[in-house]
């Protein structure tokens, strides 16, 4: 029987819940800009303070994402959706095959030599069966378009009017400082993760078909190549232009004059996620395919850009809200034994997938790319940051079928993911410091020479 003390208690531990939740979004509201160009991310702090809340003896509830499935990837869902009109309302070039030719080699070359690199070593190492070494290669394949901030481009400008003094300012700034907010580098890195998020599904899919049919090809490579490549991404890319330029017709001639009306531009930015997301999934497309050409297709819609500039504000405080939710979270079920069964088997899958795997694919996939230096090709190869899309397609996988070994998946990928918030935290601002740092030295060494 349901007693009065049992209602206290499960009451106790909700309030408790709200108080760490709250404090974690406090920080995000106020130490969040003070990371910036420090080798340390907010991303690190919501992680450690999730574990630490958790660890500590509150009996506050298990945030297990093998025993809450459903809320993990419905939480996990709306993280990536947000984020994924954020990063399509950010870039400032139409999809053109050689101005992303570097984005299209990390999708063509990388992102598929980094899922069979991964489904074998989890094959080899660990011992998995085919389909869920394929489940786990597909769910470490993305990389996080929010975890990777400081390594892409920033917000959409301020319109600046042609001919006036300021555009002549920032043409003149623009001489000396290469290192402007849509350099190559930091393009490849936010469209590569705006576009791998939703690629990782086929792959997904074919780990559910090899559990469902067997390991022959004979059995799904029919219906894996006809629906789940073709026609899903045909759907996610008509819907996305389609109600994407419908929905901008619509948002961009909100005005925009004042503060309320800038915040309903910003709410607009949200239902046209979700309407771009769930239309598509209707239909049978890929929803997150369709939220980012959305996103790029509302941004190259007008060039009204207060309007994009308040869709994208709204998308990025959304995205950030979304992250420090799940990383206390995960760091709260890895405090409750999420990572109790990996082996040092999973450690080197891991491990081989942050500093080998990942960066040695990158830069095989660009080799003879014109557009990046080397040192850019080794930055993007590097910079394969890990985050929450990882944990949406492993609890995808988990919640359509029952795979082998889900608590072995669960172990690896939370582990692979906090090992790259680490890594890529501590490292994004200095190593962005000193290649920017270098551009201008080099910029200014060939003007003088020019100059001689």
């Amino acid at each position: 029987m349901f007693t009065l003390t049992d209602t206290l208690t499960i009451l106790e531990a909700y309030d408790l819940s709200l108080v760490v939740v709250g404090l974690g979004v406090l920080g995000l509201a106020t130490l969040l800009h003070r990371f910036q160009g420090y080798p340390f991310s907010f991303p690190i702090l919501a992680l450690s303070a999730g574990y630490a809340a958790f660890a500590l003896p509150l009996d506050l509830p298990s945030l297990d994402p093998r025993e809450h499935g459903a809320i993990a990837l419905h939480l996990t869902e709306l993280g990536v959706i947000v984020s994924l009109m954020g990063v399509g309302l950010k870039i400032d070039r139409l999809l053109q095959w050689r101005t992303w030719s570097a984005t299209w080699r990390l999708l063509g070359i990388c992102m598929p030599l980094t899922i069979a690199g991964v489904a074998t070593l989890a094959w080899y190492l660990i011992g998995l069966e085919a389909s869920a070494a394929v489940l786990l290669g597909a769910a470490l394949a993305p990389t996080d378009p929010v975890l990777a901030s400081d390594v892409q481009v920033g917000k959409p400008d301020e319109e600046i009017p042609e001919g006036s003094k300021q555009a002549e300012s920032e043409e003149a700034s623009n001489e000396t400082d290469p290192t402007e907010k849509e350099d190559e580098l930091r393009f490849t890195l936010t469209a590569e993760a705006g576009l791998n998020d939703s690629l990782a599904f086929p792959f997904t899919y074919l780990a559910i078909l090899m559990l469902n049919e067997g390991l022959s090809p004979t059995n799904w490579i029919g219906q894996w190549v006809l629906v789940d490549l073709v026609y899903r991404l045909v759907v996610a890319l008509i819907a996305g232009v389609a109600i994407g330029w419908g929905l901008s017709r619509l948002l961009l001639r909100v005005p925009v004059e004042s503060e309320q009306e800038r915040m309903r531009a910003g709410v607009g930015s949200l239902a046209a996620t979700l309407l771009l997301y769930g239309v598509t999934e209707i239909l049978g497309g890929y929803g997150f395919l369709a939220v980012f050409i959305g996103g790029v297709t509302i941004r190259h819609s007008e060039q009204t850009m207060q309007s994009h500039r308040s869709m994208h504000a709204f998308a990025e405080q959304t995205e950030q809200l979304f992250m420090t939710v799940t990383l206390l979270a995960l760091g709260g079920a890895i405090a409750g034994g999420l990572l109790a069964p990996l082996t040092w088997a999973g450690v080197a899958l891991g491990l081989l997938l942050v500093f080998v795997l990942r960066p040695a694919a990158g830069m095989i996939s660009l080799l003879g790319e014109q557009r990046l230096s080397l040192l850019d090709r080794g930055i993007v190869s590097f910079f394969g940051v890990r985050g929450i899309g990882c944990l949406f397609y492993l609890a995808y996988g988990a919640e359509t079928e029952s795979f082998s070994n889900e608590d072995t998946l669960w172990a690896v990928c939370s582990f692979a993911v906090v090992l790259s918030v680490i890594v890529h935290g501590i490292a994004a601002a200095p190593v962005m410091q000193f290649r920017d740092q270098r551009l201008r030295r080099k910029k200014q060494q060939d003007g003088q020479r020019e100059r001689a």
